[in-house]
């Protein structure tokens, strides 16, 4: 296959599975709110014109035309209104009052929410009374809400823990105590990085016979455990014999080289930086090995996962900045600032249409790409802020603990707890998400970033 082929393969594979992701995202929603007696009218994958939908029973199924997310449409997301936002226009089954919204108020935002109310309630009929999911225990809406992004992360863990426990975890990078590769010569250090010349003696490596696959078992008769013991064990043997003890094809060696004194910088901080000391030299560097488990350690390092994703989000408008700055040339674009969909799709390309790249190497970057995006979606929907999930969990688990407590103080019922307030704040994160999306897909397009250039 030509690159130009690879490269659409890559993006494709990428899209696609982000798309499935979000899918599985909104089902998360729907199911469980479903299960529960909601109801849910619309269920699409994108935003925009519709492209595509079909209505079974109650729900509307479909693809709207622009990838960047979805929606399911859940009945009675917001209460009517406690004071004189509403009138009462009869009894539910339940016993309980239904209302009428009213569309007319004054105030900016006191008019931003009777408008939200009455076009929420503008579909609900006298049936749906106990079907709205305002209602629903706290509990029940903690997990509706909270399915979505937990999709997410599952998905994720899935992906991680199958590289993990079969190829390997490439952040878990750990040194053996077998030797990867040889120097062939010692080269001053003020010149380090020439190729050696017929005047370089050999390196103390080379002399003793050692060979790329030797496991290093022991050092001047000290038990090798890790490759840092054995760099200090070299480091302090400026002065005297090297007896080397090696497993080679299971079997022990001796090997004995004359230790060569070099001069390195020094490893005293407060040392003029020019000074050298002389240490002693052998010439190896070690393989590594990437860390390798099971649900445990998959556990393990998405909890290192989380923290670092947690700093990033605090960061994120900092850095979403500095992609700004970047598109109108005030800097360059910072190699860890973040990618949006389209980033990530000229990533996915990049990468399987590099044809030095094995196979199985695209495959696993390919799983660690997507399982990447679908942790961070998951991560950032938890934030507890509207319009995303989190927002939506705190209010409710703010409407059950304060119900349990008037219960405690044996107090009247403090109602359901109208998260249609906060939508002034709503508007506000929902712009500045646009924004920084927006912003980030032109940084993709104008400055990408590339993790091969």
């Amino acid at each position: 296959m030509t690159a130009a082929l690879l490269y659409t393969l890559g993006v494709v594979v990428f899209v696609v599975a982000i798309l499935v992701s979000i899918a599985l995202h909104e089902l998360g929603h729907m199911i469980p709110a479903k299960a529960f007696g909601g109801k849910v009218t619309q269920y699409f994958v994108g935003f925009g014109p519709t492209v595509w939908s079909k209505q079974v029973g109650e729900t509307e199924y479909g693809v709207k035309a622009i990838p960047l997310g979805g929606y399911v449409k859940i009945v009675g997301m917001l209460p009517p209104g406690a004071d004189d936002l509403a009138e009462q226009a009869g009894v539910d089954p339940g016993g309980e009052p239904v209302y009428r919204v009213r569309k007319s108020n004054t105030g900016m935002f006191t008019q931003l929410v009777s408008d939200a109310r009455a076009a929420e309630w503008e579909t609900i009929g006298p049936e749906d009374a106990d079907r709205l999911f305002y209602k629903m225990r706290p509990w029940k809406k903690i997990v509706v809400m909270a399915a979505g992004p937990s999709v997410n992360i599952a998905i994720a863990f899935g992906i991680f823990a199958g590289v993990f426990a079969t190829y390997g975890n490439p952040d878990d990078q750990r040194t053996t105590t077998t030797v990867g590769t040889i120097s062939q010569c010692v080269v001053p250090y003020a010149e380090s990085g020439r190729e050696c010349t017929a005047e370089d003696p050999v390196t103390p490596a080379v002399a003793a016979g050692l060979q790329p696959g030797d496991e290093i078992v022991a050092f001047n008769g000290t038990r090798i455990s890790d490759w840092r013991q054995m760099q200090d064990l070299i480091r302090g043997n400026s002065d005297g014999q090297a007896q080397i003890v090696v497993e080679r094809d299971g079997r022990e060696l001796t090997l004995t080289t004359n230790t060569t004194v070099t001069a390195r910088p020094s490893n005293d901080e407060d040392a003029d930086p020019a000074a050298t000391t002389e240490v002693g030299f052998l010439g190896v560097t070690p393989t590594t090995e990437l860390g390798t488990g099971g649900p445990i350690y998959t556990l393990e390092q998405m909890g290192t996962m989380t923290v670092r994703t947690a700093e990033a989000l605090v960061q994120l408008p900092a850095k979403v900045f500095g992609v700004g700055k970047a598109i109108v040339g005030l800097q360059e674009r910072d190699p860890e600032s973040p990618v949006s969909i389209v980033g990530g799709g000229r990533i996915a390309g990049e990468t399987t249409a590099l044809e030095e790249f094995p196979v199985q190497e695209k495959v696993v970057f390919l799983l660690l790409l997507i399982a990447g995006f679908n942790f961070f979606i998951g991560m950032f929907n938890f934030i507890p802020l509207l319009p995303l999930d989190g927002g939506h969990i705190a209010g409710a688990a703010y409407e059950g603990i304060r119900r349990r407590l008037a219960r405690l103080r044996r107090r009247p019922d403090p109602g359901y707890v109208d998260v249609a307030r906060l939508l002034p704040v709503a508007y506000v994160v929902g712009s500045a998400i646009l924004v920084m999306g927006i912003v980030l897909i032109v940084g993709d397009l104008v400055v990408p970033l590339s993790p091969y250039s």
